[in-house]
């Protein structure tokens, strides 16, 4: 029995499906079923309960699985000791997160992160919300990025840093030439927002709710790419996180205005598995995502580059 046997058995338990496990180790259904079969017989057990309609573990088959996650937990781990023996910063490091922190949040860390440790490759890949945990609780993703993060008693939740949201308008929209404004003076425009399951969404709405606003958009969308794409052409009015719309203000393609008198914060977070065994690489990535700011960053970024011209 290899350990890889236990991965894609253990992948199968937590995600209660054969075609889930098999893309996670990138193989057929078939061979995920023929691992399971081939693990019962090893045992001499019957490992999951086909009586039942749903995914559903025998005695046994619960005992196997809490036994290979301490299996692969180990595994992990040595292997993770033995690089930081070695002093090795290599490897492949997974993240899931949304559009509006991939695309504007992480990619100054990342290009921090790869000037000092070019060894390592980081992949991206933009995933809805619930399933950036979901990535995470099936140990299928490294390393997940969220705004609003909730907690779970399976997940270590680190705090990244706060974005700021503002109102966001076309620079032909009547209200283009304010600074600031309250709520109460966009009560009664077009507003552009996320689908309902999305936090921001979920965060925006609450925000109206506390001030007795009634607002119900008129469209909805899944990424905030589209929703900027919305408001250029003059569609209605979004609130949107400030680090987002940095580029259209710039070109003046969109106008940024600031509430007054409040601030609204979006709190992002990094999230991983909790007991997970982290790289070497993984620890120095969750130590710069965590510990600096985008100034210093920048700054950091600047420096090695002079260096190396």
């Amino acid at each position: 029995m290899h350990v890889e046997n236990f991965k894609i058995f253990s992948d199968l338990v937590e995600s209660e499906s054969f075609s889930r496990a098999a893309k996670l180790n990138g193989i057929t259904q078939s061979a995920v079923s023929q691992q399971l079969r081939a693990m019962e017989k090893h045992f001499s057990i019957l490992i999951v309960d086909r009586s039942q309609k749903q995914f559903r573990l025998t005695r046994e088959g619960q005992k196997l699985y809490e036994s290979a996650k301490e299996i692969l937990y180990i595994y992990e781990k040595l292997n993770s000791e033995l690089q930081e023996m070695k002093k090795v910063i290599s490897g492949t490091i997974h993240i899931s997160t949304v559009y509006s922190i991939g695309l504007h949040e992480l990619p100054p860390y990342v290009k921090a992160f790869l000037s000092k440790y070019p060894e390592v490759n980081i992949r991206v890949e933009y995933r809805r919300a619930n399933n950036v945990y979901e990535d995470i609780l099936t140990n299928s993703i490294d390393l997940g990025l969220i705004a609003y993060p909730q907690h779970h008693k399976q997940l270590e939740v680190l705090p990244f840093h706060d974005d700021i949201l503002i109102l966001v308008v076309s620079p032909e929209h009547p209200l283009a030439g304010k600074n600031n404004i309250t709520l109460q003076e966009i009560a009664d425009q077009k507003f552009i927002g996320f689908e309902p399951d999305i936090p921001t969404r979920k965060a925006t709405d609450q925000i109206f709710k506390d001030e007795g606003i009634e607002m119900e958009p008129v469209m909805e969308f899944d990424n905030v790419e589209t929703v900027k794409r919305a408001v250029e052409i003059n569609a209605g009015i979004a609130i949107l996180p400030q680090t987002t719309v940095t580029r259209e203000e710039a070109q003046g393609l969109l106008k940024v205005i600031k509430f007054k008198n409040t601030t609204y914060k979006r709190p992002l977070a990094l999230i991983h598995r909790k007991g997970r065994a982290l790289t070497p690489a993984m620890k120095k990535l969750i130590d710069l995502l965590t510990s600096k700011d985008l100034n210093s960053l920048e700054n950091e970024v600047g420096g090695n580059e002079e260096s190396l011209a």
